[in-house]
């Protein structure tokens, strides 16, 4: 039989997720891909002043890359933007809410998986951050949706302890669970948090909604606060620890 070869040169599009420098003028890429999912790349000489590939391969830039396949690591050997995203690097705030975005996508995708629901999700966020004057809500979608898409999607319509419908009334939010518990069934778990009608119902909206329809909702700060604790406290759980953005998302909130 013939042996099947892969070419060793390949096209895709991505989004710099992370660049970590090396040595003198290189940098070793994080890149999240509609098709092959997250991968890593080097990126030769792109710190030098006269790099053409520099300006292609910023922090959450969408381009279009052409990479050589490597033994351990693939180089991009050309780059061309689609979208630069510039107010996310631009404005200090807009820059917090990115780099938790991101931070986030690395944290619930595995090298090389495709997940192309993650990709569309992440770009349409990047845009939604460059237009937004909030962005909490941007975050709170992007949480909800990407927690969905990686198998995570939190409960909310079903008591998680019984399977009864949620009434609306005072219920409780289970991380160990992953979803809301009712009155009764929260006296097995003292540690689940109390969780309002309204945080249930701007959960489920924001978890259906697409982009359009997200933006347009309007949360006071006390509900926006509440629904971000609880998403906090849920991530924290999943991922066994707390993100690293989350201390510089906080203190440029407090800067606010």
């Amino acid at each position: 039989g013939q042996e099947v070869t892969t070419p060793r040169v390949y096209k895709t599009e991505a989004v710099v997720l992370k660049k970590l420098n090396v040595g003198e003028a290189d940098c070793i890429l994080t890149l999240y891909t509609p098709r092959l999912g997250r991968l890593s790349a080097a990126a030769r000489g792109v710190r030098r002043p006269k790099s053409k590939l520099g300006g292609h391969l910023e922090l959450f830039t969408h381009s279009s890359l052409m990479l050589a396949r490597g033994k351990s690591l693939d180089t991009v050997s050309q780059a061309e933007t689609i979208s630069g995203f510039l107010p996310l690097r631009e404005d200090l705030w807009r820059s917090s809410l990115a780099f938790y975005v991101g931070e986030l996508v690395l944290q619930f995708t595995a090298e090389r998986v495709e997940d192309f629901a993650v990709w569309e999700l992440l770009l349409d966020t990047l845009q939604w951050l460059c237009e937004t004057e909030d962005g909490e809500m941007t975050l709170r979608h992007f949480e909800l949706n990407l927690l969905a898409h990686v198998g995570y999607q939190p409960e909310l319509y079903r008591c998680v302890g019984c399977g009864s419908s949620l009434e609306p009334t005072v219920n409780f939010f289970s991380t160990a669970a992953g979803g809301v518990l009712c009155p009764q069934c929260q006296a097995n778990e003292p540690s689940a948090r109390p969780v309002s009608v309204n945080v249930i119902k701007v959960m489920r909206f924001l978890q259906e909604s697409d982009r359009t329809r997200a933006s347009k909702l309007r949360v006071e700060p006390d509900l926006s606060g509440e629904l971000e604790a609880i998403l906090r406290q849920y991530i924290r759980h999943l991922l066994e620890r707390e993100m690293k953005t989350v201390a510089w998302l906080d203190s440029m909130r407090r800067e606010r």
